[in-house]
């Protein structure tokens, strides 16, 4: 008796794992090849999009349209691998760019000055094949392409669909 107990709990832990790893698998593939859902930090998509927001991200589009100016996409960093950020593409390949694109100042020769002053000048640039050119709608706090120029269309994550959260401001972008 106590056989045929151990037996049932066994063949219920098995079919548990089973279901387990088979729900497992179709979230990840999910996830990793439809969409996904991302988490907005920092300000520099204010006032489109605020830290908190909660963004609705696919992945299925590159497949049949190319990216196109306006849209709002996710991509891993160009400085920093290990970090997402959220710009829109302001030109695709070969579009004609013109940007205020900041220059630091030559340094004072004082030691207490830790910060370089910034001089914004104005660039005209062909944006080159296989790449995009992506902004922050808050210029004024926004690390993007003016600082590290154009990025390759393979650092792009996912396409922006829509605000989820929070629910009173549930939009399309």
């Amino acid at each position: 008796m106590k056989m045929g107990m151990g037996y049932t709990v066994l063949s219920r832990l098995g079919t548990l794992a089973r279901y387990t790893i088979a729900y497992a698998s179709i979230t990840h593939c999910t996830f990793e090849y439809v969409g996904d859902f991302v988490l907005c930090k920092g300000p520099s998509m204010e006032p489109t999009l605020f830290s908190d927001n909660v963004l609705l991200t696919e992945r299925l589009s590159k497949h049949w349209r190319s990216y196109q100016s306006g849209d709002i996409i996710i991509a891993v960093s160009p400085v920093n691998a290990n970090q997402f950020i959220c710009k829109r593409i302001v030109a695709v390949s070969g579009e004609k760019i013109n940007t205020l694109k900041p220059h630091p100042l030559e340094a004072e020769s004082t030691s207490t000055s830790t910060k370089q002053p910034m001089e914004m000048s104005m660039v005209t640039d062909y944006v080159p094949r296989g790449c995009v050119w992506i902004e922050g709608d808050n210029k004024g706090n926004s690390s993007d392409s003016r600082y590290y120029g154009p990025i390759p269309l393979g650092l792009i994550r996912s396409r922006v669909v829509c605000r989820i959260w929070p629910l009173s401001e549930l939009t399309g972008l």
